[in-house]
């Protein structure tokens, strides 16, 4: 008489051995069937069962042997807000990967959450991609183990907090690129220069800042909260924060914008107030989406290759799924450049 055929192996623990679906089902108190739908991603299933059998094989390490791990020729991309034409190039760049490896792109939106909810990751769990990709997002520890045992690689890109060593993921130097937009205004002679950030709960948010900050301390010039002010990347942010930063009688005579939809709100501020750019302000972008060659006078901003980095995402997620990326952490981050257009210059008087 045969044994029953393994449903999953183990993969970490005290034993090295197989187990069955009726192991499995015996040990969480269920019948094999009601294990086999939880493996299955299938709805059907109370959440209190579900949890427990879903935490039975974290606990033991299962993953689905790759033999039975059938793929759907897709690529799941989950944004924290699809909007934009930031959204567009992430887009473009993940298409660019996936028409290329004959796969098609399934895109959704976690509505401003860092962290797409359960039933996301189930419908995830049922199609069964070729890997995920969230962008500005992540995943919490259920719906990481919900991937990893039915092995669904999936990569973050610009990842809106730390990741953890063990998620891979792709992003750029947000540092540097703070560092370069503040240092080039510098250069041009200014001494009072603000700042519009993004949300502070984004690790991107907070970097740019630090390489503006750090820019102005290493220049000997002093870091005025004052002149800080938070947005959230969309352009009403920049518009609305760029007000209240143009009308202190202390006024800065430049910006760094945090990025190019903020620079854009920045732009209409300044124009109803009757400030001239770059004669009498300054402004810095970040990202070089197409339209900040486009606006008069065209922005100065720093380059982040948001193409690029989505296919470099697109690539790492299908390399994973083919066990080609056996790293236990995988990191990449792209160089940010800085790209001068005509909207800086040195302040009046200078």
């Amino acid at each position: 008489m045969t044994s029953p055929q393994p449903a999953e192996t183990r993969t970490r623990g005290r034993s090295a051995r197989t187990a069955t679906l009726a192991e499995i089902a015996r040990e969480a108190g269920v019948s094999a069937p009601t294990v086999s739908k939880v493996l299955n991603g299938r709805a059907d299933v109370a959440p209190a069962t579900r949890s427990r059998v879903e935490g039975l094989l974290r606990a033991h390490g299962y993953r689905r042997r790759r033999a039975e791990a059938t793929r759907s020729p897709l690529i799941d991309l989950v944004f924290h807000e699809l909007e934009s034409a930031w959204a567009m190039e992430v887009i473009r760049g993940v298409e660019n990967v996936a028409r290329d490896e004959g796969l098609s792109v399934v895109l959704s939106e976690s509505a401003g959450r860092l962290t797409p909810g359960r039933t996301w990751a189930d419908q995830v769990a049922a199609r069964r991609p070729h890997g995920v990709i969230l962008v500005l997002s992540g995943l919490d520890e259920s719906g990481r183990a919900l991937l990893t045992s039915r092995s669904i690689p999936f990569v973050v890109m610009d990842p809106a907090g730390d990741p953890g060593t063990d998620v891979p993921s792709i992003g750029a130097t947000n540092w540097q690129g703070g560092l370069a937009a503040t240092r080039h205004l510098v250069d041009l002679g200014h001494t009072r220069i603000g700042a519009i950030s993004g949300p502070t709960r984004m690790m991107c948010s907070r970097a740019r800042v630090d390489g503006y900050r750090a820019a102005l301390e290493t220049a000997g010039l002093p870091v005025d909260p004052g002149l800080i002010m938070t947005g959230d990347f969309h352009h009403e942010a920049g518009y609305r924060q760029g007000l209240a930063l143009l009308r202190r009688e202390d006024r800065p005579t430049a910006v760094f914008a945090g990025n190019d939809l903020q620079a854009l709100g920045l732009y209409e501020a300044a124009r109803e107030l009757g400030l001239r750019i770059p004669e009498d302000l300054s402004v810095v972008g970040f990202d070089d989406l197409p339209v900040a060659r486009w606006v008069g006078p065209p922005l100065t901003t720093v380059r982040q290759p948001l193409t690029e980095m989505a296919e470099a995402a697109a690539k790492l997620v299908l390399d994973l799924g083919r066990g080609e990326d056996s790293a236990a952490a995988t990191r990449v981050e792209l160089a940010t450049s800085l790209v001068v257009r005509s909207s800086t210059a040195a302040p009046a008087g200078a």
